[in-house]
């Protein structure tokens, strides 16, 4: 399968150090999957801190992307959503993002929201990913 091509063009911000790529390229033949988006629940529901929901979601969305036989490296792009978002947040969040990622980072958006689906849940990720059936 031909590589998936990740840029941060010049006269552009490298957004590295927030762990995502400004554009992403999915090869031709490819096959997009969509994550639906994970939140932090444990198995029981609880939600507890932000630190501990954003470490619950990427562990869901890891086991999703093994599901389908894709790799955090397969992911293209990502949408974060962040309850009551500020910098202490955005740094959690970017330290999250690169040691998930590091060198394969995908393209993303981060909406700060009032509220998510259910009282308590504080972050949310969803993820588009490249698989190649072939």
């Amino acid at each position: 399968m031909p590589k998936i091509k990740r840029l941060n063009p010049i006269g552009m911000k490298d957004t590295s150090d927030y762990g995502f790529t400004q554009a992403v390229i999915v090869p031709s033949g490819s096959e997009l999957v969509y994550i639906a988006g994970q939140g932090g629940a444990d198995k029981d529901g609880n939600y507890g801190s932000f630190d501990s929901q954003l470490e619950r979601a990427f562990a869901s969305l890891d086991n999703a992307l093994k599901a389908v036989g894709a790799t955090p490296e397969d992911v293209v792009k990502i949408t974060v959503l962040s309850v009551e978002h500020n910098e202490q947040k955005l740094s959690l969040i970017s330290a999250k993002r690169k040691a998930f990622w590091s060198d394969h980072k995908p393209a993303s958006t981060l909406i700060p929201v009032p509220r998510l689906a259910s009282d308590g849940m504080l972050f949310e990720i969803d993820a588009i990913a490249v698989i190649n059936n072939s």
